[in-house]
């Protein structure tokens, strides 16, 4: 390993940029982000990053997350404010101010760091993350302790979207079809550094004397990374390294690749489009039925993440359980999506109890509804937006042939008090504007990773 790091220290300004032209070359973005902790593989980051910009002319700009979860932390984002001077790069600082109580820390740590980076970014479309190869073998450890398929086993991509509006898509309303528009999308983590180890990195800081700080969390027992590294240097003995179990990462990533490709065009081939069912994913039951057990599952686990706005796809063994009662002919309610089966067609649609308690006020702007829907226009302005429920259905005349009646409950509509205003989907109420905003893209291309 000491080799190793000494070759690496060496070169890994070479590598670096040959991983940002795979990455992203040959035209390179104009501005890119970094976020860097103040640890060891983000301030090595920082100077690789820095060095390599002033070569491709391509501006950076640096942001530390700040959770408040350590008396250190404020300290920490001065060293990297300090390194940023030094190298002429502007600097943010982004604080964890609304942190809330219960469930899981971390994960909770994660989502707020990606959100606040979100909110920072600006015109960067994408932004570095220090993960190594490290890194990336603890993760696939940690995934394959969970009984992790393909997806799991796969690991950190090196490039990963981070979802945001992509695009409003129109829904027919009384007033006639809408006019144009588009919301600006999400953005990349991009990850440099995957193919890069922990040691090659500390001899790079060790060898320029750049600063750095060790977080005391990363000893600590209590968290399963921690955990999982310290197994991992018990494993290498037995030649489990960090180099294979990255080594099958890449293989995996390969093979997901293909299982998405294969997905998408069964997708293509099977949804039925239905303008009376706003919001709902219509398949055809025979074929879907016909396809083999993965993509079956890959096709219902992204259309339940889709309808629900949901990050992560569900717990395979829930998600098979789902899927065979689906398939038989049953309703099935998971992960904030719902499955429905009727004759020749399978459904799936926003969960109603999900969004039972869902209002948003119509503002100049509009509203934003259940993550994916926006309203506008000036009849509906300072009214709210329910869920249409039963309430809604039972002031609405509607015709017999129509699509299952739970796909209808979860649609958006507008109150006034009690009286149902109106519901656009449903060709119902004054004139307005209802587009739909899938946070993580169109349907079916949310099954390709990247």
């Amino acid at each position: 390993m000491a080799a190793e790091a000494g070759r690496g220290g060496i070169d890994l300004p070479r590598r670096f940029a040959g991983s940002m032209g795979a990455l992203l070359g040959p035209d390179f973005p104009e501005d890119i982000g970094l976020a860097v902790s103040g640890g060891g593989d983000s301030m090595a980051m920082l100077h690789l990053a820095a060095g390599w910009a002033r070569v491709y002319g391509v501006r950076l700009r640096v942001a530390t997350v700040n959770h408040g979860l350590r008396n250190e932390s404020a300290a920490e984002a001065a060293l990297v404010a300090d390194e940023c001077r030094g190298l002429g790069l502007p600097h943010a600082v982004l604080r964890w101010e609304d942190r809330p109580a219960g469930g899981n820390l971390m994960d909770r740590a994660r989502r707020a760091r990606l959100e606040l980076i979100g909110r920072w970014r600006g015109v960067c479309r994408h932004v570095l993350f220090a993960h190594t190869r490290d890194d990336q073998a603890e993760t696939v450890l940690m995934r394959l302790a969970r009984g992790s398929g393909v997806e799991g086993l796969s690991g950190m991509a090196a490039r990963r979207r981070v979802p945001g509006p992509t695009g409003l898509h129109p829904i027919h309303v009384p007033a006639g079809p809408p006019r144009p528009a588009t919301m600006e999308g999400g953005w990349e983590v991009v990850r440099p550094l995957l193919d890069t180890s922990r040691a090659e990195l500390r001899h790079y800081l060790k060898a320029l004397r750049i600063p750095f700080v060790d977080d005391p969390t990363n000893e600590d027992p209590a968290y399963d990374r921690v955990r999982v590294r310290r197994a991992l240097s018990m494993l290498a003995e037995e030649g489990v390294t960090a180099e294979g179990l990255a080594a099958t990462a890449a293989r995996m990533g390969r093979a997901r690749e293909a299982l998405e490709r294969r997905a998408v065009e069964a997708a293509r081939a099977l949804l039925r489009p239905d303008p009376l069912a706003a919001g709902t994913l219509v398949f055809d039951r025979d074929g879907f039925a016909a396809l083999d057990a993965d993509t079956r599952l890959r096709l219902f686990a992204a259309a339940l993440g889709h309808v629900a706005s949901a990050e992560y796809r569900p717990r395979g063994a829930a998600l098979e359980d789902a899927a065979d009662r689906w398939l038989a002919g049953g309703t099935v309610v998971l992960h904030g999506g719902m499955g429905i089966a009727r004759g020749d067609r399978l459904f799936v649609c926003r969960e109603p109890k999900a969004v039972a308690d869902e209002v948003a006020t119509v503002g100049d702007d509009g509203a934003t509804w259940d993550r994916r829907w926006h309203l506008s226009g000036s009849e509906i302005r300072g009214m709210e937006v329910r869920p249409l429920g039963e309430a809604g259905l039972a002031q609405l005349a509607l015709p017999v042939v129509r699509p299952p009646r739970e796909t209808l409950r979860g649609l958006p509509s507008v109150w006034a008090g009690g009286r149902l205003v109106a519901c656009a989907p449903l060709g119902h109420g004054p004139a307005h504007i209802v587009r739909l905003l899938p946070p993580r893209g169109p349907f079916p291309d949310v099954l390709l990773s990247h």
